[in-house]
Formats: structure tokens, C-alpha cells, sequence
């Protein structure tokens, strides 16, 4: 007798490429000068380019960064030029940022899904808050500089004493799927002008204040594309600092038949895609004439995970 297999809701089939970390943050180390000293001493520097770009080779498996010695750097810990990663097995993370681009490394917004676990981890944080660093320069109260603290992880105000913290500013991004089955047949995906020729994607958008995560979905997806959508779920979530945005994932139904409206100026385009289709692009981007987002993007792993889903 055959066994019927009940189909259920799809669910990413592995962690996005840039929410893999493998090194401990050691957040209460952030005011322990003394270890911050001895950990520097045999420390390993993340080196980042302004364009989030950092040395690596490949090993097998996969691409793991290329560390420089912290004590060759600078004989001791400066929190206005490194930030402290974390610690693992012993050992300090640090990064500093180059001014000098180099075109050779590989940046993390297309290249990060190629970097080991540990890679991976360390640069997302490393462009994140150096980023966040260029950027805080000056107190949004008074307007005085602020200097870096708490081993790279806060920022004072030489005026007022204001201290700022790193922001991350939370966005949904949503596969909308229609309802033929429990996971659908077909997708919505959609392009902004400002994309690659034939570049589509799921929905994506701000939350805003006073706004949870699931009204945003439905939000955002009536506003970019004209429908309504349903049993809205959380898929996972993934950092992406360009500059500091938490992309957290969900997916939600909608009719099988719903008409798309493309938001005008902000959506150049909107279209169901069956299964078969996105599956090609995937595996045969060169003959397709769909073409989807980066495989560093939370948007891959999610289309991944349902083309894997019946």
C-alpha cells in the first residue's frame, strides 16, 4: 500500500549566505581593555576596501578571508581605526578599513555566499560597522564629533556625551506565491528601473514607524504590485549592510488569478513565473531570459527553497 506524503509549507533549506557566523561576538569583552590588549597581540585583521571588499583565497570547499597579523598593523589596539569582531578558539577578529580599492578582492554583496562560514560572518559584521563608523561622525544632538568606543561598537560625543550605537534598520522582503497547492505553482517577481536588463526578484520594503513586520508585508506588497495577500509566515532573516538594513524574510498567498498593478516609478515590471521557469534560471542563467537575484541575497535562498518545494 502506498503512503500518501501530505505536502507542507516550504521552508528555506539553509541559512542565507550572509547569516552564517561561526565566531562568538564576546560582547562583554567590549570594556575589558586588558584582554582586548592581549587578544590584539596575536590578533587577525579583516582588511575592507571602501567598496566592501576584502582579501580572500580559495580552500577547498570554499573561499575563506585572508587575515593580516594586528600586532604588524600597530603595536597596540586602537578602537578609532579596528573594530572588534569577536574571538574564536582563542583567537581575536578584528577590521580595519583601507582607503586604497582593490578591485581584485571579492566584495561581500556579490560574492559573499563563496566565503566559508566563518568568512562570511566577519566580513558582514566588518562592513557593517565600518560603514556605520564613516557615518556617525558627529552627534545628531549638538553637532559636536564623536569618537569611537567599546572596542568599535559605540560612539561618544565629545560635546554632550551622547553615546550612539549601531542602528539596523528592519525590512521585509516576501514571496508571494499563488494558492494552486500549498507552496503554489507560480511566484511573483518584479524589477525597479534602476535593475540589470531582465533582473526580477521578490517584493521588498521598509518597515515603518509605529508598523509591525506582518503589515508591512501586506503593505508593501499592495502598494508595489496591487494585491492583497494572506497567511503571511516567517521564513528567516539575514544582514545586509549596505548601509545597515536586517532583510527578514516571509511568505504569504495570494489568489491564483490576481491581476498585477506595477507601482508607477517604482516598479518597472511584475509577473507570475511558474516553477519550471525560476528552476531554469537558477540552473541555466545563461539561456534564460529570466535573470535573479545574487546568491548572497536572502531573495536567492528563498526562491531556492521553493522551486524546491511540491
Amino acid at each position: 500500500m502506498t503512503r500518501c506524503v501530505e505536502a507542507t509549507p516550504f521552508e528555506l533549506g539553509a541559512p542565507p549566505a550572509l547569516s552564517r557566523s561561526t565566531v562568538d561576538r564576546q560582547e562583554p569583552l567590549r570594556d575589558d581593555t586588558a584582554h582586548l590588549g592581549e587578544l590584539w597581540r596575536e590578533g587577525r585583521l579583516v582588511v575592507v576596501d571602501p567598496k566592501g571588499r576584502a582579501p580572500a583565497r580559495e580552500r577547498p570547499g570554499a573561499v575563506g578571508l585572508e587575515f593580516r597579523s594586528a600586532a604588524e598593523f600597530a603595536p597596540e589596539f586602537d578602537p578609532a581605526t579596528a573594530v572588534f569582531l569577536g574571538e574564536q578558539d582563542g583567537a581575536g577578529f578584528w577590521a580595519v578599513r583601507t582607503d586604497q580599492e582593490h578591485p581584485d578582492w571579492p566584495e561581500l554583496r556579490f560574492g559573499g555566499h563563496l566565503l566559508d562560514d566563518t568568512g562570511a560572518g566577519l566580513l558582514t559584521t566588518a562592513v557593517g560597522l565600518l560603514n556605520w563608523h564613516e557615518h556617525s561622525r558627529f552627534c545628531a544632538v549638538c553637532g559636536a564629533r564623536t569618537e569611537a568606543a567599546r572596542a568599535g561598537w559605540a560612539r561618544v560625543c565629545t560635546g554632550c556625551g551622547r553615546e550612539e550605537y549601531p542602528r539596523t534598520d528592519p525590512a521585509v522582503i516576501c514571496l508571494v506565491h499563488d494558492d494552486d497547492g500549498v507552496n503554489g505553482s507560480r511566484v511573483v517577481l518584479a524589477r525597479q528601473p534602476s535593475w540589470p536588463p531582465r533582473r526580477y526578484s521578490v517584493l521588498a520594503g521598509f518597515v515603518e514607524v509605529g508598523e509591525s513586520l506582518e503589515a508591512t508585508v501586506r503593505r508593501e506588497v499592495a502598494e508595489e504590485v496591487g494585491i492583497s495577500v494572506r497567511a503571511v509566515r516567517y521564513l528567516g532573516s539575514q544582514p545586509w549592510p549596505f548601509p545597515r538594513s536586517l532583510m527578514v524574510g516571509f511568505a504569504a498567498v495570494t489568489d491564483r488569478d490576481a491581476p498585477l498593478h506595477p507601482a508607477a516609478g517604482e516598479i518597472e515590471d511584475a509577473r507570475w513565473f511558474t516553477r519550471d521557469e525560476v528552476r531554469a534560471a537558477m540552473h541555466h542563467p545563461t539561456s534564460s531570459d529570466l535573470r535573479l537575484p545574487m546568491g548572497s541575497s536572502i531573495a536567492w535562498r528563498m526562491l531556492e527553497s521553493w522551486v524546491a518545494a511540491s
